[in-house]
């Protein structure tokens, strides 16, 4: 049974953001209706600039000082907005929750369109390891958007041949930015945030005249073998529910050990909303599912 906090959630982001959203007549206001909340931030975290294989971004630690495994983190926004400030709730709670997490800032569309998120979160990675840190012993982890960046990563290691991260955490992944699952339309009255053409319009921006069904854009289409071992959550109401359905449908197809849950009422990355016992949860399970993946460290 879905929280009070989480009905509230979804009644709120009901009236207002995906009020704005559908109102927005141009790109400045879209950015300021995603970029816009104040969320609280986690205690006992410190968020530090930081650069990172030539990547500017933020890493988000605990204070107390602590030996921790890495994480990579690839935030949300449509692939046009948002910044790693905006998803501090997230970062810091994976912090509080025993990780060093970096944060890359990386490019967005339209002034850089596809496949420049990719080769900023391949940048990251690479300088996340020349500076100690061993691929095994990492995991890689983003919501929205950034989930399927986090995807677009893996493959992108994989045809390279290139060392994996030991997991990947996906929270509610845009997998397929042709928009071809059956919960755009079904869930787009439930959805509390987007509606059908603001999806359209991202996916624009994003690809800049490109495939929408390119593995490395979408990649619900992808071969997806070889890829380490996946835990999808995904609010039932979603309008990009089906994403995440059928991402894990194609991966364990592959032979590729992967774990959905869907969750009933909450919004579209409800992880940011700490205040709901869901978003709590889920970052519970999520630290505890990479944590489970990373050798202890010496």
């Amino acid at each position: 049974m879905a929280s009070l906090q989480a009905h509230f959630l979804d009644l709120t982001l009901r009236l207002t953001v995906k009020a704005r959203l559908k109102g927005a007549m141009d790109l400045a206001a879209v950015r300021k209706t995603l970029e816009g909340g104040k969320l609280p931030l986690p205690k006992g975290v410190t968020f530090t600039p930081a650069n990172v294989g030539g990547i500017a971004g933020e890493w988000a630690r605990a204070n107390d000082g602590g030996t921790r495994p890495v994480l990579l983190y690839l935030h949300g926004g449509g692939y046009f907005a948002c910044s790693p400030r905006t998803h501090r709730p997230i970062t810091g709670g994976y912090a509080q929750r025993g990780f060093d997490v970096f944060v890359p800032e990386y490019r967005l569309a339209p002034e850089h369109p596809y496949p420049a998120a990719i080769e900023d979160a391949e940048a990251a990675w690479h300088g996340l390891i020349a500076a100690g840190n061993p691929p095994g012993g990492m995991t890689v982890s983003g919501d929205s958007a950034g989930g399927g960046l986090t995807l677009a990563l893996l493959l992108t290691l994989r045809e390279k041949n290139e060392a994996l991260p030991a997991a990947a955490m996906l929270f509610s992944p845009w997998a397929d930015l042709a928009g071809t699952g059956a919960s755009v339309i079904s869930n787009a009255r439930r959805d509390a945030m987007f509606h059908g053409p603001g999806l359209t319009g991202a996916a624009a921006l994003y690809l800049g005249g490109r495939d929408a069904q390119s593995p490395l854009a979408s990649p619900v289409y992808a071969a997806l073998g070889g890829l380490p071992p996946l835990l999808i959550h995904v609010g039932e109401r979603e309008m990009l529910r089906d994403d995440s359905t059928r991402l894990a449908e194609r991966a364990r197809d592959a032979g590729v050990t992967v774990t959905l849950k869907r969750w009933p009422v909450v919004p579209h990355v409800w992880q940011l909303a700490q205040f709901v016992p869901e978003a709590r949860r889920s970052l519970d399970e999520a630290a505890a599912f990479l944590k489970a993946a990373c050798p202890p460290r010496g």
